[in-house]
């Protein structure tokens, strides 16, 4: 897999390879001046095919100034050129890059920009934009104290699509992200703390203090407040502050969490006392104490009927409570096995897994009545779900169920079926953790599933037969994942947001494209520098110096650029060119002359047609050295040139 994103799809496949070709021709744009905008709208426009696109790069800072190191706003209105009307759903892609002058002179600034737009869509190492807007990441919790990064969106034969690895105090247990994705809290139940990571960075930012052996961690519905369960009970901690405020003693045995929709009540299930705590979140105090069985072992919350359920694997009863008036509403009396539960987003299907009998209960929250008795994966432990979906992941089988969503309801018959997510059963993995071994992609028509036993993230997407792709957890053991977004947002109809951090100082361009029509432009955008920073030399940074950007099929061709550490020139003795036509020759590398003051050459050999791909590598300026900066040549018969 190269990219499970809204905009893939073989038509992106077919517009990859046209542009790579050069043969992709669209109409120029036209830059509109006299459509009106919204009177709080200022930025640069373009009219294409009929539709209209408003570009805004909004910073953050006070004083309304886009500066390196602050935060922005980048923002598409995406309309109707003839009835104004806002186009919703249409997913447009973005990427954010430096400016490339040379390129834009020798090719023309629009096919420049499409050349680069088809290099950003195949996503190979060393051939990526500064930020790319479409962009998501998969952390991958491991058996070990630590958390790996992968970029699902690289796939280069041999090389690991792992990019970082975060190392934690302990061992980690459960984990919750906030809805944007910034933050992540990993409970660590050996250190007594939750660890706090920055999914921006990706790097552990603080570890906080959270009780006796805390496990579950859950953010109320207005994320607030972080609750963490531990031995006694649950301790309570401000989100944004990072501080302990409470600790509440529910009673006795494993916690669940579950929240009502206006984060005004909290419940908690006691596993050893069989109670539902109830928690005033306003005051922090329990509110009162409710029996809910023998053995409470899960709680869920369905903003349809605005009720929590409390399953219970002793008595077999899933008890529903009213979150308006804290009461028992009803018991509804199922079989001994009940565990995990969850419910469909819109709060309509409830499905309880029966570890026993191996099976999904499921319980339609209309009417607070048991539907359907679905048979799924042996040892169900857990359910997720997506818009068209429940995924049903068995301890005692490397068998996903897919139960169908749609097929559910009083007097249907339900529609199920599966995949293997790998060889061997996840018990035999041994210890696994309270986090999801499934993951839910951010198109919400996907999943990610970790096999514990051969270390391997598959991806499965709806309507395969078998998962598309694996990503092997190279030097760790993999136990479960999570999904961090970084894509842009459709926040009001027709208009397209993503939250960046501004790069250093620069001119930038932000390519943007829409699949239908094909509309493919880069926009400008201007970063100052922040006179307040400490002046420091920064990384090394490559200069590509071509003379051109077309060579002749057969003909030498001397690649020349410079290494620069601030405006001071680098030398080295082991830099070397790295260079491959796309989409999928083998890259090969030829040795760098060093000519002095910083500029290197290096003659290859371009023996095919089409487009070819240059970027630097020298070990001894660090392994992460100029992954970001490429150069592209197209080679053409001397006919063609």
């Amino acid at each position: 897999m190269n990219r499970t994103i809204r905009i893939a799809g073989c038509a992106l496949v077919v517009a990859a390879v046209l542009l790579w070709l050069g043969i992709w021709r669209t109409a120029p744009p036209t830059l509109l001046s006299e459509v009106a905008l919204p009177d709080t709208w200022s930025g640069q426009q373009l009219a294409r095919d009929g539709v209209v696109v408003d570009f805004k790069l909004q910073p953050l800072a006070e004083d309304g100034v886009l500066r390196e190191g602050g935060f922005a706003d980048v923002q598409f209105r995406v309309r109707d050129s003839n009835s104004g009307q806002p186009l919703s759903g249409v997913n447009p892609g973005a990427w954010l890059d430096p400016e490339t002058l040379a390129a834009d002179q020798a090719q023309g600034r629009e096919q420049s920009c499409k050349s680069r737009v088809g290099v950003f869509l195949k996503s190979s190492i060393g051939a990526r934009p500064l930020l790319d807007l479409n962009s998501y990441f998969l952390l991958v919790m491991n058996r070990d104290a630590s958390v790996s990064v992968v970029d699902p969106s690289v796939s280069v034969g041999g090389i690991t699509s792992t990019m970082a690895r975060i190392d934690l105090k302990q061992p980690p247990m459960d984990w919750v992200a906030t809805k944007d994705n910034k933050r992540v809290f990993i409970s660590m139940p050996t250190a007594g703390e939750v660890a706090v990571l920055d999914s921006e960075q990706f790097k552990l930012i603080d570890s906080i203090a959270a009780g006796n052996n805390p496990v579950r961690v859950a953010l109320q519905p207005d994320e607030r407040l972080l609750w963490v369960a531990e031995k006694t009970g649950v301790t309570v901690i401000d989100s944004r502050s990072l501080k302990p405020l409470t600790h509440i003693a529910t009673g006795a045995g494993h916690h669940e969490i579950a929240f009502s929709k206006d984060s005004r009540h909290a419940f908690v299930t006691n596993r050893d006392d069989g109670t539902l705590s109830l928690i005033d979140i306003a005051t922090l105090t329990l509110d009162k104490q409710l029996k809910t069985g023998t053995q409470p072992l899960s709680v869920a919350y369905s903003p349809l009927s605005q009720a929590v359920y409390v399953a219970d694997g002793r008595d077999g009863t899933v008890t529903v409570v009213d979150t308006a008036s804290l009461a028992v509403r009803r018991v509804i009396k199922l079989s001994q096995g009940l565990g995990p539960m969850g419910f469909s987003a819109d709060g309509r299907f409830g499905v309880v897994l029966n570890t026993l009998e191996n099976r999904a209960e499921v319980i339609d929250a209309a009417t607070d009545a048991l539907i359907h008795q679905i048979d799924v994966s042996t040892e169900p432990y857990q359910v997720v779900f997506t818009k068209a979906y429940a995924y049903v992941r068995g301890l005692a089988s490397a068998k996903v169920t897919m139960i169908n969503l749609a097929s559910l309801g009083e007097g249907r018959t339900p529609i199920s079926q599966g995949f293997e997510a790998g060889p061997q059963a996840p018990r035999l993995a041994g210890d696994l953790p309270l986090a999801s071994s499934l993951a839910v992609s951010r198109d919400d028509n996907a999943v990610f599933v970790v096999n514990p036993v051969d270390n391997t993230t598959y991806f499965y997407a709806e309507g395969m037969n078998a998962p598309m792709s694996g990503y092997p957890n190279r030097g760790q053991v993999a136990r479960a994942a999570m999904v961090i977004d970084r894509s842009l947002r459709e926040v009001e109809p027709g208009l397209y947001s993503s939250r960046i951090k501004l790069p250093a100082a620069g001119r930038f361009d932000v390519a943007f494209l829409l699949n239908q029509p094909n509309i493919i432009h880069c926009f400008s955008a201007l970063v100052e520098p922040d006179q307040n920073l400490a002046q420091h030399p920064g990384v090394p940074k490559v200069e590509f110096l071509l003379d051109r950007a077309t060579a002749t099929l057969g003909s030498p061709y001397l690649v020349r650029f410079r290494i620069v550490q601030g405006n001071q020139p680098v030398q080295r003795k082991d830099v070397q060119l790295r260079y491959f036509r796309a989409p999928t020759s083998r890259a090969q590398q030829v040795a760098a002359l060093d000519v002095g003051d910083g500029v290197y050459e290096a003659p290859i050999t371009l023996d095919q047609s089409g487009a070819w791909y240059l970027h630097v590598r020298a070990a001894s300026l660090g392994a992460n050295f100029d992954d970001k900066t490429f150069a592209s040549v197209r080679v053409l018969p001397g006919e063609a040139h």
